[in-house]
């Protein structure tokens, strides 16, 4: 079994910044990309930032410039540096995982949640 655990977010005014980490437990020989997703009322959940095993990054047009994804091979972590929060990333952020498995296969991992609210 392996799990995704995400700690961090909260409240926040305008302008501020919350980190957000996840950790991946469990069997996993290797992880390929992990990354962040945010789903807010009434929308679909979307690409917030993606790291790859390689360290290349993808960030969604709306958070380009005040968010940093950067992770932790070793440790098998993930986190999300946030500044210059804006209202509209208000939402519940989702870490997101590829991990392979000692059979060689790949699979999709998904944590909890965690909210972000960022008052105005």
């Amino acid at each position: 079994q392996v799990q995704l655990v995400e700690s961090g977010g909260g409240l926040v005014q305008a302008g501020g910044s919350l980190r957000l980490s996840c950790a991946a437990s469990g069997i996993i020989l290797s992880i390929n990309s992990m990354g962040w997703y945010r789903q807010a009322p009434g929308k679909q959940r979307e690409l917030v930032a993606v790291v790859t095993s390689g360290s290349n990054t993808n960030f969604a047009d709306s958070v380009k410039g005040r968010f940093t994804i950067s992770r932790d091979n070793a440790k098998n972590t993930v986190t999300l540096q946030m500044t210059s929060l804006k209202p509209e990333d208000t939402a519940i952020y989702y870490c997101n995982a590829f991990i392979r498995n000692y059979s060689g296969r790949v699979y999709d991992y998904w944590g909890k949640g965690t909210q972000v609210t960022v008052s105005s």
